[in-house]
């Protein structure tokens, strides 16, 4: 239990401050049985929203309920949702290789991408560095910058979801780069980006980095420090099977003081009596009353990863990806046929009707839009009869 003056006794045996009272899967087949989504389809559409366990969707419930009908009665709802803040972030913060004091939690990737970007101050970026794999989520904050302040986006081209991290290092030299944004794992290839090495060539002109890793958690073990970016966004609604709403932000100590929050609210500041003191870590980018149950249920999904065991999952997603990979032809994959991840792109002749013709058959992949193909999202969760169907499939396109 989590030791905190401000939660009644009787009220402390609830998640985040006692762990869900639930048989935590140990195995992917396991974990599939938790899953009401995966009962009559075939899911490959992770790589969007993940399905979310049961246990899970029941917590939330229950927490609603904790918090809006028993915490009234018998405590004060801001003590107990303000120590449940607490709570979650001491939980998940070493999942991702932080300190607690180094996470906010956010409603999504996109609100952390967004929030970040507008706490810098836009007259010291004359040019931002991205490349052209990033997710709209980035895409439109940085649009902002170009449109409201002038700033210059320099995208780098990339060949098969392939950074080329020499010339990525080049153009961030000869512009001299103030701001680099760049994702850990292309959503549109399944690609891994060397995050480390961009921000090796961004600390040449001390550009700041803010990396997109919201496909990385709940595929395999990530350690943000490893990276030594500035800041990083992510969310649990994806491979970690959570819910929307369950949004992280992780920001370096050493960063903080480039960082001015633009929408603060009485959470954004270490005594909520109206004056503006920003809290010493990244809970200054946290605001006013967001709803708990999100990350309450994300603090549980940390628990049932590391119960299965990040390796496993990790090694289990990669298997299927290559059964996947093996029973197509070469030409048709975008990907890499060597998977990196659990992101498949198949190009097909006509993406939209394919996604609609599969989900006929049960099998739930997606579209997408650059470039015109569809992608299949291998979690350790699916079996094999699945990937052989969506296979098959696949195949009736050519």
């Amino acid at each position: 239990m989590v030791d905190d003056p401000t939660v009644p006794p009787e009220l402390a045996d609830h998640p985040p401050f006692e762990p869900l009272s639930v048989e935590l899967p140990t195995t992917p087949g396991e974990l599939r049985e938790q899953i009401p989504a995966c009962e009559g389809t075939a899911y490959f559409n992770t790589g969007a929203t993940g399905p979310t366990p049961a246990s899970l969707l029941d917590l939330l419930d229950e927490w609603n309920r904790y918090h809006k009908v028993d915490v009234l009665a018998d405590g004060d709802a801001y003590e107990v949702g303000f120590a449940a803040y607490e709570a979650i972030r001491e939980r998940v913060a070493p999942f991702l290789g932080v300190e607690p004091s180094e996470l906010a939690l956010t409603e999504s990737t996109a609100d952390g991408l967004s929030a970040v970007l507008a706490a810098l101050d836009p007259t010291e970026i004359d040019t931002a560095v991205t490349t052209d794999l990033e997710h709209p989520a980035a895409d439109v904050p940085l649009a902002r910058l170009r449109e409201r302040h002038g700033v210059a986006i320099e995208r780098v081209a990339c060949e098969s979801g392939r950074l080329d991290t020499d010339a990525f290092a080049r153009v961030v030299g000869e512009t001299d780069a103030d701001l680099v944004v760049v994702s850990s794992l292309a959503w549109t290839y399944g690609t891994r980006l060397p995050v480390a090495e961009v921000v090796a060539a961004a600390r040449e002109t001390d550009a700041f980095v803010l990396v997109d890793a919201v496909q990385e958690p709940g595929q395999c073990p990530v350690d943000v420090h490893e990276w030594g970016a500035d800041a990083v966004v992510g969310s649990g609604h994806k491979w970690l099977l959570g819910a929307w709403g369950s949004g992280y932000l992780t920001v370096a100590e050493s960063a903080l003081d480039r960082l001015h929050p633009a929408q603060v609210g009485y959470r954004s500041v270490t005594e909520p009596t109206g004056a503006y003191e920003p809290k010493p870590g990244a809970a200054r980018f946290e605001r006013g009353t967001t709803a708990i149950g999100p990350h309450v249920a994300l603090a549980e999904s940390v628990r049932t990863f590391e119960s299965l065991g990040l390796d496993t999952v990790r090694d289990e997603i990669l298997r299927l990806t290559r059964r996947l990979v093996d029973q197509l032809p070469a030409e048709r994959v975008l990907s890499p046929l060597d998977p990196e991840t659990g992101l498949v792109t198949v190009a097909v002749p006509e993406p939209e009707a394919t996604v609609e013709r599969l989900r006929e058959d049960g099998l739930v992949v997606r579209d997408l839009p650059d470039p015109e193909a569809v992608r299949v999202s291998v979690h350790c969760f699916n079996t094999d009869d699945e990937v052989d169907r969506v296979a098959a499939a696949l195949s009736a396109e050519w």
